[in-house]
């Protein structure tokens, strides 16, 4: 089950709540008690490494770039 974290905005304590993903926008009571709460943006972490993809070259076998893209500006 998702975990969401909320922040009280009584007392600013930040707490986590596991619910479905059906009720994530569902208020939610700070464990003290109060009801003024937010639901906070989360970060996805993700395993791996990654790195940026290489462009693939371009059909035509050009090259340069320039002002018109590799283009003959006449």
């Amino acid at each position: 089950m998702p975990r969401y974290e909320y922040r009280c905005r009584t007392c600013g304590d930040t707490f986590e709540l596991s619910r479905p993903m059906a009720e994530s926008s569902a208020p939610a009571t700070c464990p003290t008690g109060h009801d003024d709460t937010v639901k906070l943006l989360s970060t996805v972490a993700v395993g791996g490494s990654a790195s940026a993809p290489t462009p693939a070259p371009r059909a035509g076998g050009g090259g340069g770039g320039g002002c018109c893209g590799g283009g003959c500006c006449g």
